[in-house]
């Protein structure tokens, strides 16, 4: 069955706090997604089967030219069959839409491949700092 994007689509707290669980392979607490979504969120994109929750990317932003890809998941059991790509290239569309000039996503090494050669992005210098824990 083919995958359906849906831009802004209603999800439930527990089933994205679970697909994230998955997807990181931790137990995880129930995020309160949908409150942060709406209020912190240019976008979000869902990637559903049938109705089943298989991937997600949320685009946030600063209010004008710039927007950040977070929380990109695929569910493993649909990893390696281009949804996550999907997900990406949707946010870009969105992103552009909404006049936003910069996207910008961090990434771990090991995801470099998908981010650069099979979505696009170029690498740029940038820092992290962790607050807690």
């Amino acid at each position: 069955m083919p995958v359906r994007l849906v831009v802004r689509g209603a999800v439930a707290d527990d089933d994205l706090s679970a697909l994230h669980a998955r997807a990181f392979q931790r137990a995880g607490a129930r995020t309160p997604w949908r409150r942060r979504l709406e209020e912190h969120s240019l976008t979000w994109i869902l990637a559903l089967e049938d109705e089943r929750l298989v991937g997600f990317v949320n685009v946030a932003w600063d209010g004008g030219a710039h927007a950040f890809l977070l929380d990109t998941v695929v569910d493993p059991a649909d990893q390696g069959k281009g949804v996550g790509r999907a997900l990406v290239r949707a946010a870009v569309r969105e992103a552009a839409r909404a006049g936003c000039e910069w996207l910008h996503v961090d990434f771990e090494a090991e995801l470099a491949p998908f981010y650069l050669d099979g979505c696009g992005f170029r690498p740029t210098a940038a820092g992290v700092l962790r607050l807690r824990g």
